[in-house]
């Protein structure tokens, strides 16, 4: 692995215009051009489409040739971000792994806050299996604030026991917004991109007048992990976030989960979304591939469910 491609990559963050405790029209803006300056592949297609009322985009990469749908759920902190400022990353792993993605268009704070994403998560889930689709070929995939979505929609769907899917795949979920994890302090000074005080100006956004930070189905750290599908998390160590994949991790196994804690060192947050250029990132993708052949089962119907 190259030193010189992780400090180039560092630098790179460091100096980029990014301001998530910004105006969040303004950063939004700022987020769309940072993830979508680069063209997608030739042989990728979006499609945008509706699931149970809510905006996705499906996303192949070359053709899915497998019946996996991976349904997904961009970062941003609950306040930017769409499924297009995640297509880089959810149409490598199209490409990897020959399925389909369904990026969920959730609602975003401050305008909508908690429960708006989290309902929006389960309706989107809840349209696929109405629509004919096999649970168990449905793949859960979440970035940051979309990974503790994914992860808290999993734990509500246990409590009402609905099915689960195959598995889940979160990349540095934000579990905790209570913002209690050790490595919010800790890492302050070697996380290239964010800032405990930035970060909690958009988890106060997110809670808004009806959430609670600690509540289970805010912050799926405290919530009974009891029947969860297995688990791949992937974190960098340079990363304030790296204690909301380690708790999570640790309370998933004490809850006989089957989980994988995958944490690659001296990287940032999401730094799979830089494959082309980070040798670390390209191999934490491969290891995500071979999680999904593990654990996808054999699916009956590989229809979308798309629909009003």
């Amino acid at each position: 692995m190259s030193r010189q491609q992780r400090e180039a990559l560092d630098q790179m963050m460091r100096n980029g215009p990014l301001d998530i405790a910004g105006d969040p029209a303004e950063q939004r803006a700022v987020f769309e051009r940072m993830l979508t300056a680069r063209p997608l592949a030739d042989d990728v297609t979006a499609t945008p489409g509706v699931l149970g009322g809510v905006p996705v985009l499906t996303i192949e990469a070359g053709g899915a040739s497998t019946e996996t749908v991976l349904l997904w759920f961009h970062g941003g902190w609950y306040a930017m971000g769409s499924p297009r400022t995640s297509a880089g990353l959810s149409s490598e792993v199209a490409r990897r792994t020959g399925a389909r993605v369904v990026s969920v268009d959730y609602r975003l704070a401050p305008e909508h806050p908690y429960p708006a994403a989290l309902q929006d998560a389960r309706s989107a889930y809840q349209a696929l299996l109405d629509g004919g689709t096999d649970p168990r070929s449905v793949v859960f995939v979440g970035e940051s604030a979309g990974g503790g979505l994914a992860a808290a929609t999993l734990a509500g769907l246990h409590a009402d026991g609905l099915p689960q899917p195959a598995c889940a795949v979160l990349f540095s979920p934000w579990t905790d917004l209570t913002l209690r994890g050790a490595s919010m302090t800790s890492k302050a000074g070697i996380d290239p991109s964010f800032a405990p005080e930035k970060v909690r100006v958009r988890a106060a956004d997110y809670l808004g007048a009806a959430g609670a930070a600690a509540d289970p189905s805010v912050s799926p750290l405290f919530a009974d992990l009891t029947g969860l599908p297995p688990l791949l998390i992937q974190a960098g160590s340079h990363e304030i976030l790296l204690d909301d994949s380690t708790r999570l991790a640790a309370r998933a196994a004490a809850a006989d989960v089957a989980v994988t804690l995958d944490v690659t060192p001296g990287v940032p947050h999401l730094f799979q979304s830089f494959s082309a250029m980070l040798d670390e990132g390209d191999a934490a993708l491969s290891r995500v591939a071979a999680f999904l052949h593990a654990h996808v089962g054999s699916p009956v119907s590989r229809a979308a469910g798309l629909q009003g």
